[in-house]
């Protein structure tokens, strides 16, 4: 008889626990098509294979089949016009005061200039061909070369080429000073507050400026784990952590099925939290790079889904989600 009454009572734990978090009982808040984040808008892909954070990404390129540049306003269009709701930017503030949109560390790779790109003052960034280093067959020829003379942008001039769209900011230091400054910049200018979707990266410049501007939405690593553990934790419950409130929250695609809830539930708790969901591309512990870039993980996205895709293959993945 004891060994039913306890039986019984993991039954009905066992029930509480999956209506709590049946996805089925949640409808979904959108039925038309995902939003689509566009990393570094259209942009030359290149092999991931034993990638780390020294590799010169542009030295290793796919052989190209556009000529689109990555953190370029011509790059940036051809996301638009491919399906991007946002486009994901990488910063560096620069000895002169300006935010200079490049990806690398240093200039080296991608440019013919040296040194490291913060350090180094906007009235030469400004100059340098960003299309320099691009090679697909080690060195024997530079399919970009001369095709991006002065095309490094300034973030401002992002932000006036597109005032009605909508940029994801990475952070590439860890300087406080970028977080303050971006957040004095946006409180100057309504239309990019208005363009500025969030910010993410280097944690110091992050919460800097999430302080800083209030409203402004972001996440880092810390962030991240602040929400998923104590999600994973008890979130079954329906208790959303403090830290999954009024943020955003980056899944890998292959990680989502296991948060409580996935996909309709979950979502339905983070959209209620006032939390944005960004899924990513398959976990390869390399950081936030990996996305939704085939014909197959664009199909793995759940109908209804109503957070935000974040793809390296906008020009592909982008007509696929968006059903053109």
């Amino acid at each position: 008889m004891r060994g039913k009454k306890i039986l019984a009572g993991v039954v009905l734990v066992a029930g509480a626990v999956y209506l709590l978090n049946a996805s089925w009982l949640a409808a979904p808040s959108r039925s038309d098509t995902p939003r689509i984040i566009a990393h570094r808008g259209v942009h030359q892909t290149y092999s991931r294979v034993g990638l780390d954070a020294e590799t010169c990404t542009a030295a290793r390129i796919d052989p190209p089949s556009h000529a689109f540049m990555e953190n370029t306003i011509p790059s940036m269009r051809a996301a638009f016009a491919a399906g991007a709701d946002v486009v994901e930017l990488d910063v560096h503030l620069t000895p002169d005061k300006v935010f200079a949109v490049l990806h690398d560390w240093t200039i080296d790779c991608r440019t013919e200039g040296h040194g490291v790109t913060e350090e180094t003052p906007w009235t030469t960034l400004k100059t340098l061909d960003v299309g320099y280093g691009y090679t697909a067959d080690g060195g024997k020829t530079f399919p970009l070369r001369g095709k991006g003379v002065g095309l490094m942008p300034r973030l401002e001039d992002v932000y006036s080429a597109f005032p009605d769209g909508s940029f994801l900011v990475n952070f590439k230091s860890r300087r406080v000073e970028e977080g303050e400054t971006l957040a004095a910049l946006l409180k100057a200018d309504p239309t990019a507050r208005a363009a500025t979707f969030g910010v993410y990266g280097g944690t110091e410049p992050t919460q800097a400026a999430l302080k800083a501007m209030p409203g402004l939405k972001g996440f880092d690593r810390t962030m991240l784990k602040s929400c998923l553990l104590p999600y994973e934790a008890y979130g079954w419950t329906g208790i959303v952590p403090k830290g999954c409130r009024d943020t955003m929250v980056a899944l890998p695609i292959d990680y989502a099925p296991y948060v409580w809830g996935w996909p309709h539930r979950f979502l339905k708790r983070m959209r209620d939290a006032g939390t944005t969901v960004i899924l990513l591309g398959p976990y390869d512990g390399g950081g936030f790079s990996t996305g939704i870039d085939t014909p197959e993980l664009a199909a793995a996205v759940p109908w209804g889904f109503d957070g935000y895709v974040w793809t390296n293959k906008v020009e592909t993945v982008g007509p696929l989600l968006k059903g053109n």
